[in-house]
C-alpha cells in the first residue's frame, strides 16, 4: 500500500467502487460497463460525482445507470504505531 494511501485513509477516505452502465454511441440497445475505482470521502463522494459529471459532458457514451459501494479500510482510532518487533527464524 502507498504512503499516499494510506494518509488518506487516515483523514477519513475510504476506497469507492463505482460500476457506471453506459449505451454505445452507435448502438443504442447495448449496455456496456466501465469499473471505477479511487478513493473518496462518504456521504458527499466528491470525486465519484466529479467524474459522472466529467462523463455526462465529454463521453459520448449516455450513462443508463451507477452502482457503488463504499469501505473504510481502516479508522483513525484502528492504526497505532510499533514500537518493536521480534523474529522467528
Amino acid at each position: 500500500m502507498d504512503t499516499q494511501e494510506t494518509e488518506l485513509m487516515l483523514q477519513g477516505y475510504g476506497l469507492t467502487t463505482a460500476q457506471l452502465y453506459y449505451r454505445m454511441p452507435d448502438y443504442q440497445r447495448v449496455l456496456n460497463t466501465y469499473l471505477w475505482q479511487e478513493y473518496d470521502l462518504a456521504p458527499d463522494y466528491p470525486k465519484l460525482f466529479g467524474f459522472i459529471e466529467f462523463w455526462q459532458k465529454e463521453i459520448d457514451g449516455p450513462l443508463h445507470s451507477v452502482q457503488f459501494t463504499h469501505r473504510k479500510l481502516i479508522a483513525p482510532g484502528e492504526w497505532r504505531n510499533v514500537t518493536g518487533e521480534f523474529r522467528l527464524h
